[in-house]
């Protein structure tokens, strides 16, 4: 053990010494000293990495291709994140503006992840986004104190992991029975995670990263005024990983649909927005208006009336009660995470989208969606799954009753905990429920019966699925 960190400590001097000559370091900030490098925290990074970054980075090797490409992108973000904790040593606090410019370094490598699952979809789909949702877990570096936002750094990590273990799983049943090294490379990114990262952030930096009270400022990137004569710059692109506006709640959102009609209603004042209808404005007056439909107006009115049905996107609480999620399409990132067991997830219309819910409710309805992926901890009566096609739903708490009906398709997931749920199906086929099985908890699969033989006897029927032997 002493001789591996003397030559810990000597491969430091030797970089430190290479650096000394230009006077900075990689991100032009004063050179590093030999205490920081040297300190246990930097030190026990360098572990979690030779432990198991490495193990990630060899399944890879065996892969090759995309695979390895974002392997070595996800290897990036730490090496990033190490020397992000090494200034944050050197540094003092910033405030929101100068933390969003200290974290650009690690979130141009997030967004490098995130740009090869656009655009066409990858045969390593579930390889890309897994591995590009689980970088958020290196976020827990911006926890600044109970009110930045965030949850702590500890919870930030198993909240983030919780997300990808989603695209992580499907890795792992795809190539179960057919390529190992792709089953390594999953279980081998999971472990990076858990335990690997959060028991590094819980042994070092339980309440978040402590910044240097003496050392240099961070600066904040004025910015830059567009030339004379130059065009108008372009629509701010969407939020990054670490925005510097706070996230706003789903359940602030100001009020909508009925409430705001009450609302409206209780200021005495309903009318006031209302116009007179004159004699030429009513409709057998006007000289437009025939009894004849057109071929136009008819197409007009048949996609005006298809649109209605569908509906506005929707994810929102009602009445305090009531999660409404509806008409979501390709949104594969839907978060509810203020909730309780007395309220009830209501998911209607949705398409191509992942919901997770972030703690115990009362009640789960999925109805009439398709290619839908639901992931949720706790659920206190029932989770519901009705008239949908190809779902997948996985539970990590416990659920004493999941029900299927008239759904195509669908792929539970069950937790441990909740191995002892009453499953309920009717009308329904292709449906699949996973549960951990053997020491590394790999996925065992096991179909439901969609088929039964009927027979009389002894004054009744007898119902049996039906058997299959294969040769």
């Amino acid at each position: 053990m002493e001789a591996k960190l003397i030559q810990r400590l000597e491969a430091a001097v030797a970089r430190l010494e290479t650096l000394s000559a230009g006077g900075i370091s990689e991100r032009g900030l004063p050179e590093i000293g030999v205490d920081v490098a040297s300190d246990p925290s930097i030190l026990a990074f360098d572990d979690l990495m030779a432990e198991y970054a490495a193990r990630v980075s060899a399944a890879a090797e065996k892969i090759g291709g995309q695979v390895l490409d974002v392997t070595k992108l996800v290897l990036d973000a730490f090496s990033v994140q190490k020397k992000l904790l090494i200034e944050i040593k050197q540094t003092q606090k910033p405030d929101m503006a100068g933390l969003v410019e200290f974290l650009k370094p690690l979130n141009e490598v997030i967004l490098k992840v995130n740009a090869m699952t656009e655009g066409r979809r990858s045969d390593f789909f579930n390889h890309l986004k897994g591995a590009g949702d689980s970088l958020s877990a290196l976020a827990w570096i911006a926890y600044t104190g109970k009110d930045c936002g965030m949850s702590m750094p500890i919870a930030h990590v198993e909240e983030s992991w919780q997300m990808a273990e989603f695209y992580n799983n499907k890795v792992l049943v795809e190539y179960r029975n057919k390529d190992q090294n792709h089953v390594e490379w999953a279980k081998a990114l999971k472990e990076l995670y858990l335990p690997g990262l959060r028991d590094y952030v819980k042994s070092h930096y339980p309440l978040g990263p402590v910044w240097s009270a003496s050392g240099k400022k961070a600066s904040s990137a004025p910015p830059k005024a567009p030339p004379p004569g130059a065009p108008a710059p372009p629509p701010p692109p969407p939020a990054s990983l670490f925005s510097s506006e706070p996230s706003q709640p789903s359940s602030s959102q100001p009020k909508q649909g009925m409430s705001a009609v009450f609302q409206e209603i209780s200021s005495g004042n309903v009318s006031s927005g209302l116009k007179k209808v004159t004699a030429d404005m009513k409709t057998k007056n006007r000289a437009d208006r025939t009894g004849v439909v057109s071929a136009s107006e008819k197409e007009t009115r048949s996609s005006s009336s298809s649109f209605s049905k569908a509906g506005p996107p929707k994810l929102e609480l009602q009445m305090g009660r009531k999660w409404a999620v509806e008409n979501q399409i390709g949104r594969k990132n839907l978060v509810i995470d203020d909730c309780d067991a007395k309220q009830s997830v209501y998911i209607y219309g949705c398409k191509d989208s992942v919901l997770q819910i972030q703690g115990k409710v009362n009640n789960i309805t999925i109805d009439k969606c398709t290619k839908m992926g639901v992931v949720f901890k706790d659920v206190v009566a029932a989770c519901e799954v009705v008239n949908c096609n190809g779902v997948e739903v996985q539970c990590q708490g416990s659920a004493p009753t999941i029900s299927v009906d008239n759904t195509s398709g669908c792929q539970l997931y069950l937790s441990k905990d909740s191995l002892g749920a009453s499953i309920t199906t009717a009308k329904s086929s292709e449906i699949n429920v996973l549960v951990p099985t053997g020491p590394d908890d790999d996925w065992g699969e096991h179909s439901l019966p969609q088929q039964y033989i009927h027979a009389f006897k002894d004054g009744q029927f007898e119902t049996t699925p039906v058997s299959h032997s294969g040769a």
